[in-house]
């Protein structure tokens, strides 16, 4: 496994190597021990899949209250996502920023994020699979978001969406927390 760090604090991309032989290919995806090594603290406790039918299906920005916050390792086990993390973090460096990876089945990459960001996809090919391993099990009545479309972080997406939930199509904007206005 490699991490490659991305523009936002505690962010990092994770790629792997498949070995490739005449059987087809063996990929390690997670190792807490290269995590470690990498500076990541992360113990997977809870595996969630999301399954999308279409492409362009959007699902998020989500994330959890404080402090119920959760690290997530996301990977797309079919098909390809474009994958969009945001820092919400009052205290972080790179609060407001957002970057985007294209996740997906053949590349068998994945996005770490930390706790404190937000997160969600677009999908861009029919029948993807996203999972997610957490790092505490999900609290419910924590459960936060806000608008895929919120102009304070102008999220430039991939392709418009054809597919969102009422809840997700619902979310207000996101409150600028007042130590930062």
């Amino acid at each position: 496994m490699r991490f490659q760090k991305s523009s936002i604090d505690g962010v990092f991309e994770v790629l792997v190597d498949p070995h490739q032989d005449e059987r087809g290919f063996f990929a390690r995806l997670y190792c807490p021990q290269e995590l470690i090594d990498a500076g990541i603290e992360f113990n997977s406790t809870q595996i969630n899949l999301s399954g999308n039918l279409s492409a362009h299906t959007l699902r998020g920005m989500h994330y959890q209250n404080a402090p119920f916050e959760e690290a997530k390792l996301v990977r797309c086990m079919s098909g390809s996502a474009y994958d969009v993390v945001v820092d919400i973090r009052p205290d972080s460096r790179t609060f407001g920023h957002w970057q985007a990876f294209t996740l997906s089945a053949k590349d068998l990459n994945a996005v770490f994020i930390p706790q404190g960001c937000a997160h969600g996809f677009l999908t861009l090919a029919d029948d993807t699979v996203i999972q997610y391993q957490m790092g505490r099990a999900f609290e419910p009545g924590q459960a936060r978001g806000f608008r895929w479309d919120d102009p304070f972080f102008a999220i430039d997406w991939s392709h418009d969406p054809r597919v969102i939930s009422d809840a997700d199509e619902n979310w207000a904007a996101f409150e600028v927390p007042s130590v930062i206005k």
